[in-house]
């Protein structure tokens, strides 16, 4: 048998060793060119080998790097690098295997049997958790997009949703500009009524101009669709911004100035000409001379349909211009008092109404003193307003309705729908059973804050649900002065429908009346589609239900209460 030669000692010399690429404390270990050519080959070739067979050259790795010692070695061509700090990720003891040869053992033996099992597959490695796709915005059809926004904007408006939604991915930017989804569109200045440092109209004014510069920007490619535009706080720049609305909204039908003023003319002018299909515009609560409303209604004509005024000393003009039938198409004018009431009565012509506007549909007057000018000596009667379907009139205690008023403001009027008389206590139900209208679905006749000085009817309410009993789903009686026997009588009805129907009522307003409990539980099981019941102040019920019902539940629960509180047959 062949001797195994005897393997050279491990020779080495150690000394410090500073130099560019090394810091302090670093110990280089220089080996000899035949070591280090065996370290290398065995590096590169041999498989690691088991824990008997350690070298020298093993134990000397571990003399100079033990394990927790804060050091780690690194190999070069011809020496060994001492460290401080840790060392690479990759565990010491493999890189020991990786330089020791593998040494086989005899044939037969436990160690060649337990290196000839199978080892296990070690085990998969579970993939890291996949972060959000940043393409997922590009892959949603523009179709698909549109749709979604679209439903957004019906319920918050354009902004500030589709400006922030242009940010998200260019898939965005392209659907947030379709001028499709921009067609009602209110701006107002972010700074108004905000006081700042150089007062609020210099502060305003730098807030409009801003606003206004990027508005040139937007409006070109996406007002172009624009219907419905609401303008609030524009003091300094409003006919700058008008001028823009008419340049890039040719499809604007509605505007609205809310607190704006400098409106001129020229500015009105302009914009009815830019816009042919302009047909409403709301300036209540803003400053505009009455010349340049004169001349917008001149220059917007027959196509004019709606318009909203604030009674002040210039809505005489206004109204003239109406009377002269300068707006014979017009179907919705409300005229209704600002923050500061005016005392001056406002007289109206009826007839002269009726006749500069025949297809009103609605016409609201709110609390105004409204003075009705008399019909002449000659007393012919006018045409009526035949469209007529809502009449508002609710005012001041102080109100000049009567029911010769009445009469004159709803003759030739059977399509009326809803009447709200609030505040007008001059009205009696006999006035009201002789108006023309039969299908009468909302009567408001509550009596707000009223003196105690007026007379108020005692007698006379089943007049007026004999007559709109079948049709009625608002009643309001609010401070009326009925009595409990009246009333008894009047809400009988309900329960009585012809054809054994039940009664489409789904609102009464009881407040401050003497209604019964009794006549409460009859009412309330006679209307099944009652909604809301108002049952405050009522003198007559018991303690704890003088209150508001909202909802079918709330009013179901009155009932029980009712039924228990009521005396028992004996």
């Amino acid at each position: 048998m062949a001797r195994r030669r005897k393997s050279r000692p491990f020779r080495h010399r150690t000394r410090p060793f500073r130099s560019s690429g090394a810091g302090p404390g670093v110990l280089r270990v220089v080996m000899a060119p035949g070591v280090a050519r065996r370290a290398r080959r065995r590096v590169r070739g041999a498989p690691p080998a088991g824990p008997r067979g350690r070298s020298a050259e093993d134990w000397w790795w571990d003399r100079l790097a033990p394990s927790g010692s804060g050091y780690h070695l690194l190999q070069s061509d011809s020496m060994l690098l001492v460290l401080p700090g840790p060392g690479p990720s990759r565990a010491r003891a493999h890189r020991r295997v990786a330089r020791r040869p593998q040494r086989l053992p005899p044939l037969g033996t436990r160690a060649a049997a337990a290196k000839a099992r199978p080892r296990p597959a070690p085990a998969p490695v579970p993939a890291p958790p996949q972060a959000p796709d940043p393409g997922w915005g590009d892959r949603i059809p523009l179709e698909i997009l549109l749709q979604i926004f679209g439903l957004l904007v019906a319920v918050d408006g354009p902004m500030p949703f589709l400006g922030r939604a242009a940010r998200v991915c260019r898939r965005w930017h392209e659907a947030a500009s379709q001028p499709a989804l921009w067609h009602t569109v209110t701006l107002s200045p972010p700074l108004a009524g905000r006081p700042t440092k150089g007062g609020a109209k210099a502060g305003g004014a730098k807030a409009e101009e801003k606003l206004l510069a990027s508005l040139e920007c937007l409006m070109p490619s996406r007002f172009s669709q624009l219907q419905k535009l609401t303008l609030i706080h524009w003091k300094s720049r409003v006919h700058s911004m008008l001028k823009l609305v008419s340049e890039s909204c040719p499809q604007l039908t509605f505007l609205k100035l809310s607190d704006c003023h400098g409106v001129t003319p020229d500015t009105l002018i302009m914009l009815a000409r830019a816009c042919p299909q302009l047909h409403s515009l709301d300036i209540q609560h803003s400053m505009v001379e009455s010349t340049a409303m004169v001349s917008f209604l001149e220059e917007v004509g027959p196509r004019m349909r709606k318009l909203w005024l604030t009674y002040s000393s210039q809505t005489t003009a206004i109204l003239g211009a109406l009377l002269g039938s300068c707006c014979p198409q017009l179907q919705v004018l409300e005229v209704s008092s600002g923050i500061n009431p005016n005392n001056t009565p406002l007289q109206l012509p009826v007839e002269a109404l009726q006749k500069g506007c025949p297809q009103l549909q609605v016409l609201r007057l709110l609390n105004l003193m409204w003075l009705p000018k008399p019909s002449g000596r000659v007393g012919t009667p006018g045409p009526g307003f035949p469209n007529l379907e809502e009449l508002c009139l609710a005012g001041p205690t102080c109100s000049f309705v009567s029911d010769e008023a009445l009469g004159r403001l709803l003759r030739g009027s059977p399509n009326l729908r809803l009447l709200d008389l609030r505040g007008c206590a001059r009205i009696t139900p006999a006035g009201l059973r002789d108006l023309p209208c039969q299908e009468l679905q909302q009567l408001h006749l509550g009596l707000y804050g009223m003196s105690d000085r007026l007379t108020l009817a005692k007698e006379g309410s089943p007049l007026l649900t004999h007559k709109w009993c079948h049709t009625l789903r608002e009643l309001d009686l609010s401070g009326q002065g009925f009595s409990e026997k009246d009333l008894e009588q009047a809400l009988a009805v309900f329960s009585g429908t012809p054809g054994h129907s039940h009664a489409a009522l789904c609102s009464l307003n009881l407040r401050g009346t003497r209604v019964t409990p009794s006549t409460v539980s009859s009412v309330i099981s006679s209307c099944p589609g009652l909604l809301y019941l108002n049952l405050e102040s009522c003198r007559c019920l018991p303690r704890g239900l003088k209150r508001a019902y909202r909802g079918p539940e709330e009013v179901r629960w009155c009932l029980e209460q009712l039924l228990t509180s009521l005396p028992s047959p004996n």
